[in-house]
């Protein structure tokens, strides 16, 4: 073995302890880009988690709004032969009074029963034109004196929810 002289063993000590100080260096610099990776990729799930939470609040609040417009939608598909019977007994010709005013009156109380709910009758009157998204036109008519594509007569009234029809009006169309 060799033996070492002092200035050599002092140069390898010091050699020694500058080397851990650069070591100590690189990983105190290594754990900072470790705990901002982290940091980025729980920040970045975070973001994600709200996002996706708040889409399905969003949905949920969709399905909720349609789920109502279709239970409404359903039961005045079933009360609208009550109604079309009403109409027709306000239109025929009777002798009796009280029994006029009180088919008058059941057809107001169901008529605003019915915009109590947000049941909305489709415009379907004469001279108004005609649009397929709410009218189903069962006759055509040539006359002369009303447009293209107007409503001539109204067979069947026709029933909206907000924007979605319930039953489309039912008319004669002139050409």
């Amino acid at each position: 073995m060799s033996k070492k002289t002092k200035p050599e063993a002092e140069e390898q000590e010091q050699v020694k302890t500058e080397a851990p100080a650069e070591e100590t260096a690189k990983a105190d610099a290594k754990p900072a880009t470790d705990w901002e990776a982290k940091y980025n990729d729980l920040n970045d799930r975070y973001l994600r988690m709200a996002a996706e939470y708040d889409n399905f609040r969003k949905r949920s609040q969709r399905e909720r709004e349609q789920a109502y417009t279709d239970a409404v939608s359903r039961a005045v598909t079933a009360l609208l032969p009550t109604y079309d019977n009403l109409e027709r007994a306000l239109k025929a010709e009777t002798a009796d009074t009280e029994y006029k005013k009180g088919v008058e009156l059941t057809m107001t109380q169901l008529t605003e029963s019915l915009k109590g709910i947000n049941v909305t009758v489709i415009d379907a009157a004469a001279g108004t034109a005609f649009d397929p998204n709410f009218h189903n036109a069962v006759m055509h008519v040539e006359d002369e004196s009303l447009g293209e594509n107007v409503i001539a007569e109204t067979f069947q009234q026709g029933f909206q929810i907000g924007d979605k029809v319930i039953r489309h009006a039912m008319v004669k169309v002139a050409n």
